[in-house]
């Protein structure tokens, strides 16, 4: 039903926040590198992480060959014991996990838990979530903020109850969204900052000092956005929107799952085409929505309504990752290529 892996010895602890006289036990539920960099600061930090639990290992590249999570990766290497259920509910899952006797479950970028789970730590289950909660609930919220040209976002810790992303409110952080900012960059300082959020939930857990607040109902008097998981037709670019809900769309899913459009010319066959970089641009063109201009060498514009977006990092399908101008470069110019 899951692996279990033993302990090995070696943790480094290159920073001390926690009391020394309180340490809490710990099982860690995550599976990316998000999760993983959050499981490395409560190491770090001198709490006693008993066991993680983690996804199972899933085929990838081309030899299909098993890989296993970033979380798991990094449990081996810390000498942490791993448990990779298939199901949460698992009777001998939620025995071990039990048995384990953690005062708190630490959860980072990972399903969602039945209250089987959540329930069995005497000093609760926790989240800590992308967004300032109650905005953005749910699965995409670094993309979400930045689709909807927000200018601010953060971090929350919360204590997870039978609602998605809706219990009592632990700690935030607010941080500020660069305007030509993409969802990952905003990701990896977001995964920086969480690690000392995440210790700080946890030294505030082990001092008895956590007060957790309800989050606020809906419709009282603020409308909170809602970010749910995105699928392969949100990633369509719509190239009849304003020059900036296009901008902020490219780098809201930048660098996955990344934008995309139809690529056309009369000298070619029609390809797929990610983007991932853009500007915005005062230049007017006219030509058709869609059209692309070619206004200096080392320059690629799509033309839109009374101005235009200029293409810095793009992927046809089937290639690698490139600068536009480099794709472009050596292509018929005057073959009428255009977007759709």
């Amino acid at each position: 039903m899951h692996n279990l892996t033993g302990f090995r010895s070696g943790y480094f602890f290159y920073f001390r926040l926690m009391n020394e006289h309180a340490v809490l036990s710990v099982v860690f539920f995550g599976t990316p590198e998000f999760a993983s960099s959050q499981l490395d600061a409560v190491v770090r930090a001198g709490f006693q992480v008993k066991a993680v639990v983690t996804a199972t290992d899933k085929p990838s590249g081309r030899g299909r060959l098993l890989s296993s999570s970033a979380v798991k990766q990094f449990a081996l290497q810390s000498g942490i014991p791993v448990l990779q259920p298939f199901s949460l509910r698992d009777e001998e899952f939620l025995s071990t996990l039990k048995k384990i006797g953690a005062d708190v479950f630490v959860v980072v970028a990972f399903r969602m838990l039945p209250e089987a789970v959540w329930r069995i730590p005497p000093k609760g289950t926790f989240n800590l979530h992308a967004s300032l909660l109650p905005d953005y609930r749910g699965a995409a919220p670094i993309n979400h903020a930045i689709i909807n040209g927000e200018t601010t976002t953060g971090l929350t810790t919360f204590f997870i109850d039978a609602q998605i992303d809706a219990g009592a409110i632990i700690q935030k952080k607010e941080l500020k969204i660069g305007p030509s900012e993409t969802a990952g960059e905003l990701h990896s300082r977001m995964m920086a900052e969480g690690r000392l959020l995440v210790v700080q939930t946890l030294q505030l857990i082990a001092d008895g000092r956590a007060i957790a607040l309800p989050q606020p109902p809906s419709g009282t008097g603020k409308e909170y956005r809602n970010a749910p998981k995105i699928f392969r037709d949100d990633c369509r670019i719509n190239w009849q929107q304003s020059a900036k809900n296009i901008f902020n769309h490219i780098r809201g899913l930048s660098p996955y799952p990344g934008a995309f459009t139809n690529l056309h010319s009369s000298a070619a066959a029609v390809t797929e085409l990610k983007i991932f970089k853009a500007s915005l641009t005062h230049e007017s063109y006219e030509t058709p929505i869609g059209t692309l201009v070619f206004p200096q060498k080392n320059r690629v514009l799509v033309s839109l309504e009374k101005t235009s977006l200029e293409l810095l990092e793009i992927q046809a399908s089937g290639k690698k990752p490139m600068n536009a101008p480099d794709f472009f470069r050596g292509l018929q110019k005057d073959a009428g290529w255009f977007v759709v």
